[in-house]
């Protein structure tokens, strides 16, 4: 999952992120609350882990940014040192999903992270995704439409899991960019153009379809399941 983390901390924010990298995420760190905005603006994330006291915008503001512009659904979890009861209550009453009190322990802070993302993202947990007339196996790394299996190389099957999994959600270049290729800063941005004009080819992903590809100006990409 891509998680971003807003923490002043340098060396608490590398803590976290190595915790988060290990756990098998792609983690984008951020200093500042204005940093982490601008970056929300132009990246699309499956969590975002916020601090509440940082130098120019507090991790509140960020979270009511967020919600107003970015997603009403997408997890915010606080790991702070605030600790009053009338902070928690305002912080998950403004839109936050849960909170944590600094220091935190790893394996709680890891537990809370999964809980979150399976309540977020249930089809990540499932190897057969059924959107007919598509069967998507995971496991043996098969398309089907209609019963016919499509040829679709490894990347493309990839790219397609991705799509389906986040079925009308808009997603980054730079998302579908780690989710399906990993953190390879030399891809080319039209590497990602090119196989989703292949997907949606092969796939004949089109309005009498029941599905569209709607491409997003400089930003990325949408699977729309249309009735």
């Amino acid at each position: 999952m891509r998680i971003a983390i807003l923490e002043d901390d340098p060396d608490q924010l590398a803590l976290l992120r190595r915790w988060m990298v290990e756990d098998g995420h792609d983690v984008h760190g951020y200093l500042s609350g204005r940093e982490t905005m601008k970056q929300a603006g132009r990246e699309s994330f499956d969590l975002f882990m916020l601090d509440w006291q940082v130098p120019d915008v507090s991790g509140t503001e960020v979270l009511t940014w967020l919600r107003a512009n970015v997603s009403k659904t997408v997890p915010v979890l606080f790991v702070t040192v605030r600790d009053s009861e009338q902070d928690i209550v305002f912080a998950l009453e403004h839109g936050a999903d849960d909170y944590m009190v600094k220091p935190v322990r790893r394996q709680e802070l890891l537990a809370r992270v999964h809980a979150l993302l399976r309540r977020a993202y249930p089809t990540e947990e499932q190897k057969q995704l059924s959107f007919p007339p598509f069967e998507i196996d995971v496991q043996r790394g098969e398309v089907r439409k209609a019963g016919a299996k499509l040829d679709l190389t490894p990347k493309e099957f990839e790219l397609t899991v991705t799509l389906f999994r986040n079925i009308g959600r808009l997603l980054s270049r730079g998302h579908l960019q780690e989710t399906v290729w990993g953190r390879s800063g030399d891809l080319a941005t039209r590497t990602v153009d090119t196989h989703v004009s292949q997907v949606r080819k092969k796939l004949d992903l089109r309005p009498e379809s029941g599905y569209r590809v709607v491409p997003i100006y400089n930003y990325g990409y949408r699977l729309e399941r249309l009735e």
